[in-house]
């Protein structure tokens, strides 16, 4: 156990670092650049790692220790078997939404945090180094995203270099369908997410299951633009 948290700790502050690396050469020098050139520097990011890992590791997949003996039933619920590898998902997920929310909430790096997001100006004008707090906030996105590939890794007991397009694909739509910027948001809406996939791979079929999600995402956006969690915002003028 204390192996695997040690284990944790380290991917968290690999994966942060680089993070923290990729804002500092890729997005900063286009800070005051259009929105659209930010998001284009980003999907060719996404490029790049894709095919260091396929340089790296091939374009096998490769098999993961069973550490945690993931398939192996604990109790169950309704009827429903929860595995050992449920409860390692939802006892590392719930401390840390814990502290990232009361991070971002509760302390002054936080505020500057969300001042930053809401008119980084103003956060300037205010006294925020509005560089430093961008930074960290892709430190902590960082963070998240090691303890995810740690998590995911130990759940499936394989992996390739394409699977984080994959994830990465359907945590920004389960941020999105909870509300951008609602940190509870984007936990329900992954949550719902999962719900989805599993209803639709046992039930209808596995190659459907894509489709049904990006098209509740769209009936979410139709009705609720905000998000589930979200709160109405106007573009300041």
């Amino acid at each position: 156990m204390l192996g695997l948290v040690l284990t944790l700790i380290v991917c968290m502050l690999c994966c942060g670092s680089l993070n923290v690396l990729i804002e500092r050469v890729a997005y900063r020098p286009l800070r005051g650049a259009p929105k659209l050139a930010p998001l284009i520097t980003a999907v060719g990011f996404s490029f790049i790692l894709q095919n260091v890992g396929l340089l790296w590791r091939g374009g096998s997949t490769v098999g993961v220790s069973d550490l945690i003996h993931q398939g192996d039933t604990v109790f169950h619920i309704g009827g429903v078997p929860v595995q050992r590898a449920d409860i390692l998902s939802i006892g590392t997920m719930i401390p840390l939404v814990i502290l990232l929310t009361w991070f971002v909430g509760r302390t002054r790096a936080g505020k500057a945090m969300r001042a930053t997001a809401q008119d980084p100006e103003a956060a300037r004008l205010m006294g925020i180094n509005v560089d430093n707090t961008i930074s960290l906030t892709f430190l902590l996105g960082g963070m998240m995203a090691g303890a995810a590939g740690l998590v995911y890794s130990l759940y499936e007991t394989t992996i390739w270099y394409f699977q984080g397009f994959q994830a990465g694909l359907i945590a920004f739509t389960a941020a999105v369908m909870g509300g951008i910027g609602n940190i509870r948001g984007a936990v329900l809406g992954g949550l719902i997410i999962g719900v989805i996939q599993v209803i639709s791979d046992n039930r209808i079929g596995p190659q459907w299951t894509a489709a049904i999600v990006f098209g509740y995402l769209i009936v979410i956006m139709v009705f609720r633009p905000q998000g589930l969690l979200g709160e109405e915002t106007r573009e300041a003028g």
